[in-house]
């Protein structure tokens, strides 16, 4: 379970206690959406929202409550219904939604009343192609002008909701929860694995289309030279998962589907390198994890990822099979460049935002939008 934000005095507003409403969309391949980065934060949002005195109403799937708990953080929780967005908004003071979609259906229901939006753009990078690539910029382009103010985990992201006409757009790294220490033995993970005498890489992230498995796996077909051959696992889901299999059998790559787990700190604990090979990310949630847990770090150059490592990964072109390859490989036989990469990795973390300090700069966008409203 996630960690909890430290509770500190409720701040006296003069008046009722602030009455928020978080939102979060379905995830949709090629369209900015809900994840679990933006899942993780809502809750480590509500906690720390909740603590403060705050009355938070997270409206989702039904799927994510079951997964993520928030009324166990202190909330109420409504499922995403058109009629329960709306009900939930009507008595709102800020309605804050997570993702483009979920920005959306938060302006749609906002119609006709007097409150303010805050949007937070946690997946927003580059367009799909045709037809999908300009219905997504029309999308981007509504939400940016309905929302108060966008919040953006990254510079690009703040960058690009400017250009899509934001009024007011600001830099806000989100900081998700920090996981605990894997419980099991790395060990006998790597046994269960089938990893005992060889190396054992790993990738995080749900099949689709812009997490680079493909890539990934041109780079494992030059891995089955090394010896011993490393193990790549890959833990998640997707609709990329029947055709990554089938390639996978077909060319004999040394690569595991493992589906989702719930045991990704035990995974990193027991990997010898973690492996981020997407066309984009925000502040990837395998990236945190990994550094916090002083892993090595191999990924792709995009998004928010060189302002979130740092020197703290091996970062390589996207679609550069061979880069990352070579990257992974040099890692394999140097383990003090991967231990030096690990300790690294764990200063760098030191320097993100806490949970509490994310809780905090989203509290101050919300009392100043009172202040305008007074």
């Amino acid at each position: 379970m996630s960690s909890t934000p430290v509770p500190v005095q409720a701040p006296s507003y003069g008046r009722p206690p602030l009455r928020t409403v978080q939102v979060l969309g379905d995830a949709c391949a090629g369209v900015p959406g809900s994840g679990a980065g933006s899942s993780a934060h809502v809750r480590s949002l509500a906690t720390g929202l909740a603590a403060r005195g705050v009355r938070v109403t997270v409206c989702a799937p039904v799927e994510a409550e079951g997964e993520y708990d928030f009324t166990g953080a202190g909330a109420q929780f409504t499922p995403a219904a058109v009629s329960a967005l709306r009900a939930a908004c009507a008595g709102a003071d800020v309605v804050h939604a997570h993702g483009v979609r979920a920005g959306m259906r938060a302006a749609l229901a906002l119609r006709g009343f007097r409150v303010p939006l805050v949007v937070s753009w946690h997946g927003c990078g580059p367009g799909a192609e045709g037809l999908l690539g300009r219905l997504t910029r029309v999308l981007e382009r509504r939400v940016a002008r309905s929302a108060a103010v966008v919040l953006g985990a990254t510079s690009d992201q703040v960058d690009l909701a400017r250009r899509r006409g934001a009024r007011d757009a600001r830099l806000a790294p989100v900081t998700v929860p920090v996981a605990g220490p894997g419980l099991a033995d790395p060990g006998k993970v790597r046994a269960e694995l089938g990893a005992v005498e060889r190396p054992l890489l790993i990738a995080v992230g749900s099949l689709v289309p812009h997490r680079g498995y493909g890539v990934l796996l041109d780079a494992a077909r030059s891995w089955r030279e090394l010896d011993p051959v490393p193990l790549l696992v890959i833990a998640g889901e997707g609709a990329l998962r029947a055709s990554l299999a089938r390639r996978i059998e077909a060319e004999g790559l040394p690569v595991r589907l493992l589906g989702r787990r719930p045991d990704v700190a035990d995974l990193l604990a027991a990997a010898d390198v973690a492996v981020l090979p997407s066309r984009w990310e925000a502040r990837s949630l395998l990236a945190q994890e990994a550094l916090r847990a002083g892993v090595a770090l191999v990924a792709t150059r995009v998004g928010g990822v060189p302002e979130l490592v740092g020197d703290a990964a091996v970062l390589v072109p996207y679609g550069d099979a061979g880069a990352l390859a070579s990257a992974v490989s040099r890692l394999l036989v140097d383990p003090g460049a991967r231990a030096a990469l690990g300790d690294a990795g764990r200063a760098q973390a030191a320097t993100w935002p806490t949970e509490d300090d994310t809780v905090a700069q989203v509290l101050s966008v919300y009392d100043e939008l009172m202040e305008r409203r007074r």
